[in-house]
């Protein structure tokens, strides 16, 4: 199927909210919540998107003519490209009734691992969703990261449990989720950690622990304080606070900050490989992107990631030799332009 053909099909099934735009860029959805919009005003979701387009790149082809290489080493586990698919949760009530979260995360995944890259998956209030999350990763033999939300701490052990069953490549938490209006005021209780709690999360959890919804330097540094292996520059899309920074205007400064001691990854409004170097570029180790993967499932199923992680491929690559980076090493920020 070709890209076109799966956005074409997509809109025939999103439900009422998703657009399936053919940008996907937080206009036509804006503050739909449920949907995937953004909180408040809803220009979160927009910004982060407009902030990479504002982003441009120096075209350098004077060197060697070098195939570029994309792969990217994720905890030992070497990835076709420095991309993964975001957690993303509430399927039916965010985006129509074709999956739901657990129809959702075994297909991803497994179109995911057969592409090359991984993918994160979401959890929920039903404890079936956590349950078919983790059996989705063990029929992949372990080629996905489970993502807990911040629970209480009985809840979270017993989750963190039951996720090591599928001995998975890491454990992540969306921090940033304990602003999710659709969480609060719900059994089981969700909310801020302290560092000491994270700390205790992160050693139980006996794999690298992936802390997402970073968006200053004190946070990034409580996280690394807490004993993380990788932070998620995030700010859930938008989704938990309005007026934010867009994640690609705070994280050259987390970048420099903690870089060095963590994996940095990063989300919100990329879409393009284009804009995966931009975020390599600023520092980001690796990214995660969210709606256009749940556009493309709906849209194409397998076919429709296999589509998307090609296109995305094709245009890291190209920027790369258009640019002269032959690694993701390579990359730096002298590739951006700075006028």
């Amino acid at each position: 199927m070709e890209y076109q053909e799966i956005l074409q099909n997509a809109r025939t099934c999103m439900g009422p909210y998703c657009k399936a735009c053919p940008v996907c860029n937080g206009q036509a959805c804006k503050n739909t919540i449920p949907g995937p919009g953004a909180k408040g005003s809803g220009t979160g979701f927009a910004r982060n998107y407009q902030k990479w387009q504002e982003l441009r790149v120096n075209l350098d082809t004077i060197g060697e003519n070098r195939r570029a290489d994309t792969s990217f080493d994720f905890f030992g586990h070497r990835l076709a490209l420095p991309v993964m698919a975001a957690p993303v949760g509430a399927m039916q009530l965010h985006y129509g009734d074709k999956y739901d979260d657990l129809t959702y995360n075994r297909l991803l995944l497994a179109a995911c691992a057969k592409a090359g890259i991984v993918a994160f998956t979401g959890d929920g209030v039903d404890p079936a969703v956590m349950e078919g999350a983790t059996q989705a990763i063990r029929a992949q033999q372990g080629c996905g990261v489970p993502t807990v939300k911040p629970w209480d701490r009985e809840t979270l052990m017993q989750k963190l449990d039951l996720a090591l069953t599928a001995d998975p490549m890491a454990i992540a938490m969306d921090i940033d989720a304990a602003g999710l209006p659709f969480l609060r005021n719900r059994m089981p209780p969700a909310g801020s950690k302290t560092v000491a709690e994270l700390r205790e999360v992160a050693e139980h959890a006996r794999k690298p622990f992936i802390l997402k919804g970073i968006m200053t330097v004190r946070g990034a540094e409580k996280a690394v304080e807490a004993g993380a292996s990788a932070i998620v520059v995030s700010n859930h899309g938008g989704r938990v606070l309005d007026q934010c920074p867009a994640t690609a205007e705070v994280l050259p400064a987390i970048a420099d900050a903690v870089g060095d001691r963590v994996m940095v990854l990063v989300d919100g409004g990329i879409r393009t490989g284009l804009d995966v170097f931009k975020a390599l570029a600023l520092g980001a180790d690796g990214v995660l992107i969210g709606r256009p993967f749940v556009t493309m499932v709906y849209g194409g199923g397998e076919e429709g990631v296999a589509a998307y992680v090609r296109k995305l491929t094709d245009e890291l690559s190209d920027t790369m030799a258009m640019c002269g980076a032959h690694s993701l090493k390579e990359i730096d920020r002298e590739m951006l332009w700075q006028g």
